[in-house]
């Protein structure tokens, strides 16, 4: 392969060409900035040709729901990438199945990367990351003000990119072991045979109580004599949760084999060993959760480990390998999902979901989309002097509460990243308010969306969120009162002042059964009243 030194010097190098490193190409290369993607497979999506297993995704894709707004629908289309100006096919052309097969992601993927002339370079694997001595810059100039040197990124090519920044994009790459005397004897989900004939009749144990891991036992429900899913932890069902990523109703068809006696079982318990038995047998000691310390040991024919994946760091030099966190599966982030010890180390896609970690859907397409988004625009007003993107509007009561309740009743980014991601409202003491859209609620709490331009100003966050967690979702005691709108269960608006990085003061609107915020007595009326008692007395109020 010919090393052309042009291209490989760089001020964004992303490595990983699943469909966040796509979309952040997408965003580089719309700004004009100088990027490569880095991709081991020889196309887009590597992940999703292997996986899942069964290759059924769990993300929806709904092709109807009666409103004919683009952005509107993306808060149901949980595929599609991000685009501006001229969109091309969204996924709910590619398939009309409400759960799709992972093979047409792949093509979605194919199409998209076309279409924008991405720069992605495949087959091409990197084996080192590490640091270019102090004050080497790039191209034979300096590091750019404010950063560190740049990295140097070494690949099976024999190339070497030298990147003002790297952006990390591979997901989680590498199986979780669990540490468990003798789980070099199970199987991994990654390996095990996907042929559900190949478990005839046995006794089989699954480690793990995920997507993965119910998705295992579900395929084998009419070959396995009995199946077991263990783990310390009871099962979290994203119905009660929220959270996508938890047990999705697809995968729990296993429980009615539970529940109703059909040889099937799931067990809170922790695993202490697994030992070969003499006849070929394994023999799994298990430690229920909730049986004052009961142990037994049971007998399988295979143990599976779904136990999930986690964030590979062996790549990195000494010098530049970022912290770990939740138990060293994910790589620690500040709030621009920056490497909290390597500066200019970024992270995208499902390694974003440190920030809101099992809460909301940065793990997921369609919630780290509109991160990536968020992140580029920080990129371009840390590293290249532009503003934030924001529209004026009238700081007035009745001008903000037109452009909040608009906003929420058609924002897919504030419906997918509930609570995480919110518009910001920055209103001067003189002159109109600056609305910038779908940023980080935690960054905004350190930094001034607006960078000094309008001097002291009050900000607001508007968000979208659901209310306090419910024992049981389905039966729930609703009070459609205005006043005990804080109480509303389901996703609804919140409006919230900020001084500092603290709440001063909010509100909450009453939830809606279609999800629609313009009722003028049960929304509007209760916003004007609050927005003004919180404005400066000299802004022009409602009439």
């Amino acid at each position: 392969m010919e090393h052309d030194e042009a291209r490989m010097e760089v001020d964004y190098l992303v490595i990983g060409a699943g469909p966040a490193g796509v979309q952040l190409a997408y965003f580089l290369g719309r700004a004009r900035r100088k990027y490569r993607v880095l991709e081991v497979g020889d196309g887009p999506g590597t992940f999703f040709r292997r996986y899942p297993r069964n290759r059924t995704l769990i993300s929806i894709n709904k092709r109807y729901t009666g409103f004919d707004d683009p952005e509107v629908n993306l808060r149901w289309d949980w595929n599609s990438l991000l685009e501006e100006g001229e969109v091309g096919p969204r996924f709910t052309e590619y398939s009309d199945r409400y759960f799709p097969c992972a093979d047409r992601f792949v093509e979605y993927l194919e199409d998209f990367t076309e279409r924008h002339e991405l720069a992605i370079s495949y087959g091409t694997r990197v084996t080192r990351i590490s640091r270019a001595p102090e004050n080497a810059g790039i191209a034979q100039g300096t590091a750019t003000s404010g950063t560190a040197a740049p990295f140097l990124v070494e690949t099976d090519q024999g190339e070497v990119y030298r990147a003002r920044r790297v952006v990390v994009a591979t997901g989680v790459s590498r199986t979780y072991v669990p540490p468990i005397p003798g789980i070099e004897l199970a199987e991994s989900y990654s390996t095990a045979p996907n042929d559900p004939e190949a478990y005839a009749n046995q006794h089989v144990l699954i480690l793990g109580k995920g997507n993965s891991g119910f998705e295992t036992a579900q395929q084998l429900i009419s070959t396995a004599a009995v199946i077991h899913v263990a783990s310390p932890e009871s099962i979290r069902f994203a119905w009660q949760t929220h959270h996508v990523g938890h047990l999705r109703a697809l995968n729990n068809d296993f429980l009615d084999t539970y529940q109703l006696k059909c040889q099937n079982a799931v067990l809170d318990a922790s695993i202490e060993r697994i030992r070969k038995l003499e006849n070929g047998r394994l023999g799994v000691t298990v430690n229920y959760s909730h049986a004052m310390g009961e142990s037994e040991e049971l007998f399988y024919d295979r143990v599976i480990n779904c136990t999930g994946f986690q964030f590979d760091d062996r790549l990195f030099a000494p010098e530049c390998r970022p912290e770990l966190t939740l138990g060293g599966r994910f790589p620690a982030q500040t709030a621009e999902w920056e490497s909290t010890n390597v500066p200019d180390l970024f992270f995208a896609g499902t390694l974003m979901q440190v920030r809101d970690y099992k809460k909301t859907t940065s793990s997921f397409i369609h919630g780290f989309r509109y991160n990536l988004r968020a992140l580029h625009q920080i990129f371009e007003r840390r590293y290249h002097g532009v503003e934030l993107p924001y529209r004026e509007v009238p700081a007035t009561v009745d001008g903000i509460v037109d452009e909040v309740l608009a906003r929420v009743n058609r924002s897919s980014a504030l419906w997918q990243q509930f609570g995480f991601l919110a518009d910001v409202v920055v209103v001067p003491d003189h002159g109109p308010a600056r609305w910038y859209q779908e940023l980080p609620t935690d960054w905004v709490r350190e930094n001034d969306p607006a960078n000094g331009a309008l001097g002291k100003a009050t900000v607001y966050l508007v968000t979208l969120e659901f209310g306090p967690k419910q024992v049981d979702p389905f039966q729930i005691q609703r009070a459609p009162d205005p006043e005990r709108a804080g109480d509303s269960a389901f996703l609804h608006p919140v409006v919230r002042r900020l001084e500092g990085s603290e709440d001063a003061a909010s509100i909450h609107l009453l939830e809606h059964l279609y999800g629609e915020w313009w009722d003028k007595e049960l929304h509007r009326r209760p916003l004007v009243e609050f927005l003004q008692g919180q404005l400066a007395p000299q802004l022009v109020k409602a009439g």
